[in-house]
């Protein structure tokens, strides 16, 4: 069960390339909100990275293309806490839009310490979108609030394969008082 908070947490996300900070709609989606926010508080965002890209150049094959930056713990290697079930945006209310913090995952309650932020509106990524073949789409639960100049100059970073060759460090992530 998640912890009572105010409705909105807010964090400061410092890259290499400058700070991003969000607000966490604990309100809305207070499983994947929650789940964050431990993240976050048990410092294991910081000393990551924004390690993989999706834009018009490296998804010519894709039918349903999106631009975003992902970030956090890499999907690959097993996370520090168990996976959290899926939040979709029919339940939360929330949308894909220009600024939108979101899970990463592969299957339905496999979302952990990944976490991605869309560069406008994406509604392929929401519950009956396309992006992802079950349809089920990914979990919202933040907004960018300053610093969509510093997602965007990441953004601009794109290669042609999806994942970065020198990613984009992750300082350290924090909340805010």
């Amino acid at each position: 069960m998640p912890s009572v908070q105010a409705p909105e947490q807010r964090v400061a996300i410092v890259t290499a390339m400058g700070t991003i900070t969000v607000g966490i709609d604990v309100a809305a989606a207070p499983v994947t909100a929650d789940n964050f926010l431990k993240y976050v508080r048990c410092g294991l965002i910081g000393g990551t990275s924004f390690y993989r890209i999706a834009a018009p150049c490296n998804q010519a094959a894709e039918k349903n293309k999106i631009n975003i930056i992902q970030g956090g713990l890499s999907e690959d290697l097993p996370p520090p806490f168990s996976p959290i079930e899926h939040e979709p945006t029919c339940r939360t209310g929330l949308r894909h839009r220009k600024g939108t913090l979101s899970m990463a995952r592969r299957r339905l309650g496999s979302a952990a310490g990944s976490f991605f932020i869309c560069l406008g509106d994406q509604p392929e990524l929401d519950h009956g979108g396309r992006r992802h073949p079950d349809g089920q789409g990914f979990a919202a639960f933040g907004q960018v609030l300053d610093g969509m100049e510093v997602v965007r100059a990441i953004w601009m970073l794109a290669e042609c394969d999806l994942m970065l060759r020198q990613p984009v460090p992750i300082l350290s992530a924090a909340l805010m008082m």
